[in-house]
């Protein structure tokens, strides 16, 4: 009888990694941008990365997934539905059509303002924050604040993708917030 090795683990996060594409100089010159849409088209690549957030949170008792306007409303849902969840919208200012609550804050190119509807959550209510990628932290921390406003409970932020040097992944667990993040890039 011979022996037949086993299959080496598989790396999703390293597969999830090398899905993503760099587009340099993008939107501006000198930054590389991290662009999932390769990721997305891959049946494989994002059934791996949905599972990836189902397995983290399948246990974690929550209310909510809520998603960061716009590429969070691609994976926040999923992940949502896959956890049998309600799903929160958190929105570019004036993209919501009932009474809403606002944070603005600083991002990577600029500054921005973002909204839940006043009754998005509740008090108590457990959640976890999703997006496409932590920059300078700006976007989830203002999401985090918006949440907490209405009494709810950020239970932890996730992303795809960390740009640790930008800084946002350290600011965002110096306020207390755990993250989870499935691949980083280093550089801007």
């Amino acid at each position: 009888m011979s022996y037949v090795p086993a299959n080496p683990p598989f790396d999703a996060a390293g597969f999830v990694n090398s899905q993503i594409r760099t587009v340099p100089d993008w939107p501006q010159p000198g930054v590389q941008f991290r662009d999932i849409t390769p990721l997305l088209q891959h049946p494989k690549a994002l059934r791996v990365l949905v599972d990836l957030f189902v397995q983290r949170y399948i246990e974690a008792k929550l209310d909510y997934i809520a998603g960061l306007d716009a590429r969070g409303f691609i994976i926040g849902p999923i992940v949502a539905y896959e956890l049998n969840l309600g799903f929160i919208p958190i929105r570019k200012a004036g993209k919501l059509p009932y009474r809403t609550v606002s944070e603005s804050y600083d991002l990577e190119y600029g500054a921005a303002t973002v909204e839940i509807h006043e009754d998005a959550c509740g008090p108590g209510d457990r959640i976890v924050i999703i997006d496409d990628l932590i920059a300078t932290g700006g976007t989830m921390m203002a999401g985090k604040k918006l949440l907490e406003r209405l009494g709810a409970v950020v239970v932890e932020g996730a992303a795809i993708i960390d740009l640790p040097d930008l800084g946002g992944s350290g600011r965002l667990r110096a306020t207390g917030l755990p993250l989870y993040t499935v691949t980083e890039f280093g550089g801007h």
